[in-house]
């Protein structure tokens, strides 16, 4: 990076070294978030990155054609979308027309530069991708999957992972309230206790399964190829899977009437960390969903199956959970469980810079 001062300051810049082992791939991880983070912010720099991208021997032909197709649907789509609707009088085609992104699409339609060189506000967030608007953001949701005229928190939600927005939520909430439902709605009571606490831990796997991969997410490709995908956003959507979880599970466990002698309603929370974190640290050798799967299946083999041994519900299942949930030296060991595959999902992580295929 060069470095230049200024009236306000200690400021740098991307030199052409920084450049070319970003776009290489061999970047290290704080240079490449420091570079992707200023470039959000500055054109030049951002103009640096794209030319280094578009050099290098095993990018530059696979930009290339992605640019052709770009640059070719962008001529289509203005006459077949937008050109179409505001001759019939539609409005919003008229706004689209004059928004930024149908501008810049416009412009690299005649100059045949590629769409986001310029310096406009909205860097991209990997090598090649422009500092332009994102083409289509403003047209619907069919080109990014984000629905039009959401408000910035709506957004943020959206993007915090495809289960916070599928059947995982609504499952989420019948768990909740179908446990509350049964204990004072069918008279089963305090039995009903046993049944979420074992059933609570491995919800949030399915949560987590479902937020990320080449299955889940429509940008799965243009994520992973940047320093802020990976690991970083499987992180991200995880937590947002259990900030949900967590108090729902946890309230709807509060609820309900005390089993005599049973574990309390946050006793699933270490449990439920533990088997989050295994399933992405084994995730990291067999992919997302399988790891997820692995460890539900383990959970129902060692957990479920001996608690369930002395009896379906009640106190019987009661009795059979308390051992793996009661008591200090339990809890200190689903702690220990969760320390442990937390550093090997550390170790692994660079095994999530790369595409799930499966």
């Amino acid at each position: 990076m060069r470095r230049e001062r200024s009236g306000l300051g200690p400021d740098w810049h991307v030199g052409g070294e920084l450049a070319a082992r970003y776009a290489a791939g061999t970047a290290a991880e704080s240079d490449a978030w420091s570079l992707e983070k200023h470039v959000e912010a500055c054109g030049a720099c951002a103009a640096v990155v794209s030319s280094a991208v578009r050099a290098g021997p095993e990018t530059g032909p696979l930009l290339a054609g992605i640019r052709a197709a770009v640059l070719e649907r962008a001529v289509q789509e203005p006459r077949e979308s937008v050109g179409s609707r505001a001759y019939a009088g539609d409005p919003e085609a008229h706004e689209s027309a004059a928004s930024p992104a149908f501008a810049d699409t416009a412009t690299a339609a005649r100059t045949g530069a590629a769409p986001g060189t310029g310096t406009g506000p909205g860097t991209g967030t990997g090598p090649g991708i422009g500092t332009g608007p994102a083409i289509g953001t403003s047209t619907g949701a069919g080109t990014t999957g984000v629905p039009p005229r959401l408000s910035r928190a709506a957004r943020v939600v959206w993007a915090a992972g495809p289960a916070l927005r599928g059947a995982w939520l609504v499952a989420l909430v019948v768990v909740a309230l179908g446990a509350v439902a049964l204990s004072y709605g069918a008279g089963l009571g305090a039995s009903v206790r046993p049944l979420l606490l074992v059933t609570a831990p491995v919800l949030p796997l399915a949560g987590v399964a479902l937020s990320y991969g080449l299955h889940a997410d429509p940008l799965y490709e243009i994520a992973t190829s940047t320093p802020a995908g990976g690991l970083r956003l499987l992180l991200t959507r995880a937590a947002a899977v259990l900030a949900v979880s967590v108090p729902a599970l946890t309230l709807a466990g509060a609820v309900l009437p005390v089993a005599s002698g049973g574990p309390g309603a946050a006793a699933w929370l270490l449990p439920g960390l533990a088997l989050t974190l295994a399933a992405l640290a084994l995730g990291s050798f067999v992919g997302g969903r399988r790891g997820a799967a692995a460890v539900a299946a383990a959970w129902l083999a060692f957990v479920v199956a001996p608690a369930a041994a002395g009896g379906p519900a009640g106190a019987a299942l009661m009795a059979g959970a308390s051992p793996y949930f009661a008591g200090p030296a339990v809890q200190t060991g689903w702690a220990a469980g969760a320390v442990a595959c937390a550093l090997l999902l550390a170790a692994r992580r660079r095994s999530f810079d790369h595409l799930e295929t499966t």
